[in-house]
């Protein structure tokens, strides 16, 4: 009968040891999730971190975009009788096409004319120019929807008087 109690106590000390060891991996489990879960939020936050820096690095781009489309100027001047782009003018539009695919903004091409020529003719025109600058932003990639055009023709002169330099101002492009 001796024996038995020897039994015994050797089986409570393999229980408790047995206990001792499974809460221990209980432990380095609970520490493993731990830091598993603090790795995934480290993660989190340095993906929300590049996100963050990638959308200000986006804006301060569109900016620059922006600031070198009104850098080239609004205003494309025409030759007389013309309704053909110069090279200045695509310049300056190309400024601008690269600011409108950037961003959604919707543009209005406002063409005029100077004074010579019927009033029929020179709304005429000032379409034509309009038209010419919507269809070189369109062969661009800027969609044609976003482009408003107006012909005022002659009726808003920015230089008023007869004469080559006066007229010359008034040939012309406005985007708005």
């Amino acid at each position: 009968m001796k024996a038995l109690p020897v039994v015994g106590k050797f089986v409570s000390v393999m229980f408790a040891s047995l206990l001792l060891a499974a809460c221990s991996s209980t432990d380095t489990a609970n520490e493993d999730a731990a830091a598993a879960a603090a790795a995934a939020a480290e993660a989190a936050a340095a993906e929300q971190a590049a996100k963050e820096a990638q959308a200000k690095a986006a804006a301060a781009e569109q900016q620059r975009l922006q600031d070198a489309a009104m850098a080239a100027g609004t205003v494309f001047y025409f030759a007389f009788d013309s309704s053909a782009l110069t090279d200045e003018a695509r310049t300056a539009i190309d400024a601008h096409i690269a600011a409108l695919l950037g961003n959604d903004h919707s543009v209005r091409l406002e063409g005029h004319t100077d004074e010579r020529g019927t009033r029929e003719y020179n709304l005429a025109l000032a379409e034509r120019r309009a038209n010419a600058v919507r269809d070189y932003m369109v062969a661009n990639g800027v969609a044609s929807y976003r482009i408003e055009t107006i012909s005022y023709g002659e009726e808003n002169p920015v230089a008023f008087g007869s004469g080559e330099s006066n007229w010359q101002q008034n040939r012309r492009v406005e985007l708005k």
